[in-house]
């Protein structure tokens, strides 16, 4: 456990989590659509949805909901909505001392949900101020965790530096697509892209087979573990010596807008208790199909609990 000293020079122990989330945290707006609008056209949508979203919201949240103690490092606003934010982590029991409060708007996304798939617009706010001094600030909360969580709603350099404060295992989430500091990519442990995510990564047109993929991502991390997420198809689980396939669990598709971010947090969870990889990946898809099957973001996430058992 890390030691830090108040303002009397006296020693406080700073309490370890099994997860540390350094990532984003968005006011969602949501909007259910029969029909995307074409260019100059207004459609209308079902009433707007608001709650939590952010990758790293979302991501913190389930793993709280799997019954893991989590550390959330990241930026609100500091107006109603960045507080309603920060309320809410708090209330799903997640450790909220390294959200900062910033001078700036709280992020938003709108999310278009439509046909159970969802077409995102972000715009960053208080998120794209996520810089090394702010990460460096909780060097304790992400030095400490036994998993440490990463995604791409928030600056390379914020990534960068937890990625130097980690010393349990580094999972990194490269969502967004973006092209990532080499770095980056050598630390993680565990890299969790979707296909698309990873041509990104990879400089090359999405692959659909198998071995393709497997190609893709020992270009990307020759030496590496990374599990490559398919939606219905499954997830591919690959290793400097091998590859394997873990199917999908079958869902009824309301809403996959949290789908990735549940399966992240539930391969850290099964990750946790020793897990090896394909365990892990199939839990994951267990939690993700909970997932698919219900509205909203954070909202769709679902508790240990609500994961039916294997058959």
């Amino acid at each position: 456990m890390s030691i830090t000293y108040d303002s009397h020079g006296k020693p406080q122990a700073e309490k370890s989590h099994d997860v540390t989330v350094v990532g984003s945290v968005n006011a969602d707006l949501a909007i259910r659509l029969d029909d995307l609008p074409p260019a100059g056209q207004t459609v209308r949508g079902s009433d707007a949805e608001r709650g939590l979203g952010g990758k790293g919201a979302n991501q913190a949240v389930a793993a709280a909901r799997l019954g893991r103690s989590v550390a959330m490092v990241g930026a609100v606003g500091d107006d109603d909505e960045g507080r309603g934010l920060r309320s809410v982590l708090a209330a799903e029991g997640i450790d909220v001392e390294h959200v900062a409060a910033l001078g700036v708007p709280t992020g938003v996304a709108v999310v278009l949900v439509h046909g159970g798939e969802s077409t995102i617009v972000l715009s960053p706010g208080a998120n794209d101020r996520m810089d090394a001094a702010r990460v460096e600030a909780a060097a304790a909360a992400v030095s400490s965790a036994r998993v440490v969580l990463l995604q791409c709603e928030v600056p390379d350099e914020a990534l960068l530096a937890a990625a130097r404060l980690c010393t349990g295992v580094l999972v990194l989430n490269p969502a967004p697509a973006r092209p990532l500091p080499p770095e980056l990519l050598t630390r993680a442990d565990l890299l969790v892209p979707n296909a698309g995510e990873l041509a990104v990564l990879a400089g090359e047109p999405v692959a659909t087979d198998v071995d393709a993929i497997a190609g893709q991502a020992r270009k990307v991390r020759p030496q590496g573990t990374t599990i490559v997420t398919r939606g219905e198809r499954g997830s591919v689980v690959v290793t400097p010596g091998g590859q394997a396939e873990v199917p999908a669990v079958r869902a009824d598709l309301v809403d996959a807008t949290a789908a990735g971010d549940s399966f992240v947090a539930a391969l850290a969870d099964a990750l946790l208790d020793g897990a090896g990889l394909v365990e892990a990946a199939r839990w994951a898809a267990r939690v993700a199909a909970v997932t698919v099957s219900r509205p909203g973001a954070s909202q769709s996430l679902p508790r240990k609990s609500e994961v039916p058992s294997v058959g």
